[in-house]
């Protein structure tokens, strides 16, 4: 072991300093010899240089970890956001790119300060700031399920297959999420901690009322990011292009179970699962009051609050402009359009039940390709009407009814 002296005696008259002393001034001597640094021996400056390092090794990794979570202003409730982009794929298999991957054992996923919420809305938008959405959680996103229906029904449609281009898919829950990432360009995951959204969510449970709930948060921040957005349950068929039918001087227009023949009447009965709102301060204002208002109706779901407030007099002083859309457009199962010329939008509403939900969009499709085949004159003097409603039968939301099946029941309204 070298025993050599840290400093090399030199010749003086003066009296020599104590150790510390010294030290600590040849510390601070921009003269110092660099060949005589105290660093290439000392222990003790090692030891703060480790800590140093480890120090800044923690830093980084909890930035990292930090950059994934996502907490929403206006509920105090955190989730994770898992945003897609647009990827190539040479070898045929979306799971090729690690980038795509979320491990189920960690809880997380691969992002950072670029993979948000508004990037995925900005690859998506068109040209004037306005997206599609739609929410998917687990059951919905299986194969031959809800979401292929849906898919289909844009690519069959008159004038709606460009805007799958525009349309990004919510998924609820992280095997949504890597279905969503095989057949889609634009993916975004809201997995909300504490809470699995994956299985089908039964009517006016708790994960019912905090998967509706989280859906308004989340549309309240996409208007806050300046895009115009157009609602869509999965279980709505997409036939033709709706924007011609919407309402220009609107500020926020929805869809209806039942249409009393007044776009401006609000006795209308509105359905949450398809809305064409535009980004503005009104909107954003009634986005914030609607979810507010769950806590003065504890125990509704965002439809039935909506049917609540929408006569309260802060949205006459807000000056939103509400229309409610004619289902002669925008139909469904409660009640269908009646002119397969017209029709837009049809929905599996006033329906319980995945599996009678796939039965009946699976004849409604059929029923929408039959007349797509029929020669022109054929169509514009058609008096076709659907098949459906067969399995969401009216008999079935009546025997859902009774107390003794509320519980076996479910709905995705």
């Amino acid at each position: 072991m070298n025993t050599a002296p840290l400093f090399r005696p030199q010749t003086t008259t003066r009296r020599k300093l104590p150790v510390p002393t010294r030290l600590l001034r040849t510390r601070f001597n921009p003269s110092f010899p660099a060949s005589t640094s105290m660093f290439s021996e000392s222990t003790f400056p090692r030891a703060v240089l480790v800590l140093v390092a480890i120090s800044i090794s923690a830093l980084i990794l909890y930035g990292a970890a930090d950059s994934l979570r996502f907490n929403s202003s206006s509920s105090g409730y955190p989730f994770n956001i898992f945003p897609s982009h647009r990827y190539s794929n040479n070898s045929g298999s979306s799971n090729s790119d690690p980038k795509l991957s979320i491990n189920d054992d960690d809880g997380g996923g691969v992002g950072g300060d670029d993979y948000k919420l508004e990037k995925v809305l900005k690859e998506a938008a068109m040209e004037d700031k306005t997206v599609i959405i739609a929410t998917l959680n687990e059951a919905w996103a299986a194969p031959n399920t809800i979401i292929d229906l849906f898919l289909e029904s844009f690519r069959t449609g008159q004038g709606t297959r460009r805007l799958l281009n525009h349309l990004v898919i919510v998924a609820l829950d992280r095997k949504a999420y890597r279905r969503c990432m095989e057949f889609h360009a634009h993916c975004f995951a809201l997995v909300t901690e504490g809470l699995d959204f994956h299985d089908e969510a039964y009517f006016m449970t708790p994960a019912y009322l905090e998967m509706m709930w989280r859906r308004i948060d989340l549309l309240r921040s996409v208007l806050q990011m300046g895009y115009d957005f157009v609602f869509t349950d999965a279980d709505i068929m997409w036939f033709r292009d709706p924007f011609p039918r919407f309402y220009l001087d609107a500020d926020f227009q929805i869809a209806c179970d039942h249409f009393l023949g007044n776009s401006s009447d609000v006795q209308n009965r509105p359905n949450g699962g398809f809305n064409y709102v535009k980004s503005n301060n009104r909107t954003i204002e009634f986005y914030k009051f609607w979810y507010s208002s769950r806590e003065t109706y504890p125990g509704y779901h965002d439809q039935d609050v909506l049917n609540f407030i929408k006569f309260d007099p802060f949205i006459e002083d807000l000056g939103l402009k509400m229309r409610f859309l004619d289902t002669a457009f925008f139909g469904g199962l409660c009640e269908p359009s009646k002119d397969l010329n017209l029709v837009c939008t049809m929905h599996a509403n006033c329906c319980y039940g995945l599996e009678s939900k796939l039965h009946d969009l699976r004849i409604m499709l059929q029923d929408w390709k039959f007349f797509l085949s029929l020669p022109p004159t054929l169509k514009r003097s058609s008096s076709m009407l659907w098949r459906v409603p067969q399995n969401c039968s009216l008999n079935s939301l009546r025997r859902y009814d009774s107390p003794e099946k509320s519980d076996q029941q479910s709905l995705q309204h």
